[in-house]
């Protein structure tokens, strides 16, 4: 069959790489991003955003917290984003797409100005998030949500707390059965607190503070909230029981969720593995350079060590994020038990820097350009 005048139109606007910049210099998230972005087919990385100091120094200056190594990134400038002619200087660089990695105080003044300038805005900060206006999507559970991009507070949009990607994903795959009650609780990796903690000896040998201020409380309400529904612009909460409990662990990456689920309709091993196995991106998503080949991974049994990072297919011992876009974004999900007709329990992982942070709201800025929300 012969392809239509407006699917070669779409390939061809993909193929331009839209100038970007990161929002976040020497973040674990900021530099995840910069990594993604080395080798993007629709975005090109013209320069970054930081702290006064930072405008100092060059990119190589800047320690690099990755694991993998640097990639060979390009000569670009850092912008001071509390200087008065930041905006400006976005403008004549022509950037068009900012991915923002700042602190949520930074992110709460900075992110509309940028929005309103008609440069479009990908947010991993958690200000702006479940204002109304501005969707809160993942692409997998409530695309549907991103309808309100642009529409009255200008192009901005976020992703969501990076825990409740593994929560909330494969609960996505049984909706038909009508989720009436979840009790969710986490084992967090230490980089979802920042690089500092990452690098603390102390805390990698397991003397942290398990406790998490606020986090639980955010993953309650963005869960209710992606799972609810949009009408006359207004994002309703779904009407379902959560119970959510996190804590950190001393595991650099990796988010791991352990969750017990009661539904209205009636369950079986077989119904639910045929759900988790069977889920699938929408084909609109499907498109995006970021999608994994599957969004659920599912083992019998979960190997946090073995299990970090998956395309939805395959597993890789030796990533290359940097190439790799897919690597790391699928959320695999294991030890499913049916405890009873209506209720059953399972245990889900992803990588928190990557599905639940950087990768995740660059699949959304991808989801943007292929449903033509940015030129």
């Amino acid at each position: 069959m012969n392809d239509n005048p407006q699917s070669i139109q779409l390939r061809a606007d993909n193929m331009r790489r839209r100038p970007t910049i990161v929002l976040g210099a020497s973040g674990l998230v900021g530099q995840r991003m910069q990594q993604r972005l080395t080798n993007h087919p629709w975005f090109e990385l013209k320069a970054i955003g930081g702290r006064a100091e930072r405008s100092q120094q060059s990119l190589e200056e800047i320690p690099w917290r990755l694991e993998q190594q640097r990639p060979d990134l390009p000569k670009i400038p850092i912008l001071n984003t509390s200087s008065e002619s930041f905006v400006d200087d976005l403008i004549q660089l022509n950037i068009e797409v900012a991915f923002s990695c700042l602190p949520s105080d930074a992110a709460e003044s900075l992110e509309p100005i940028l929005a309103q300038a008609g440069i479009a805005v990908f947010s991993n900060a958690s200000f702006h998030r479940r204002k109304q206006g501005i969707p809160l999507v993942i692409p997998d559970v409530n695309p549907e949500h991103f309808a309100e991009f642009s529409t009255t507070k200008g192009p901005l949009a976020c992703g969501t707390n990076c825990t409740l990607i593994p929560m909330a994903a494969p609960l996505a795959a049984l909706r038909y059965y009508g989720p009436s009650k979840v009790k969710m609780r986490s084992e967090q990796a230490l980089s979802g607190a920042g690089w500092r903690l990452l690098f603390d000896e102390k805390a990698m040998n397991g003397k942290l503070e398990p406790n998490i201020p606020g986090e639980a409380e955010k993953v309650h309400e963005e869960f209710l909230h992606v799972f609810g529904t949009s009408r006359q612009s207004i994002v309703h909460p779904a009407d379902i029981e959560v119970d959510v409990k996190c804590q950190r662990v001393p595991r650099k990456d990796g988010h791991q969720v352990f969750v017990e689920a009661t539904f209205t309709k009636p369950l079986s091993y077989e119904k639910v593995l045929s759900a988790f196995n069977s889920q699938r991106f929408n084909s609109t998503v499907s498109k995006c350079p970021s999608a994994p080949i599957q969004p659920l991974h599912v083992v019998e049994e979960i190997d946090v060590d073995r299990h970090l990072w998956s395309d939805g297919v395959t597993f890789s011992n030796q990533p290359e994020p940097s190439k790799n876009l897919q690597t790391g974004m699928a959320v695999i999900v294991g030890n499913v038990e049916i405890h009873d007709k209506h209720t059953l329990t399972f245990s889900a992982y992803s990588h928190n820097t990557i599905r639940g942070a950087a990768g995740g709201t660059m699949l959304l800025a991808e989801l943007a350009v292929v449903e033509g929300r940015i030129p």
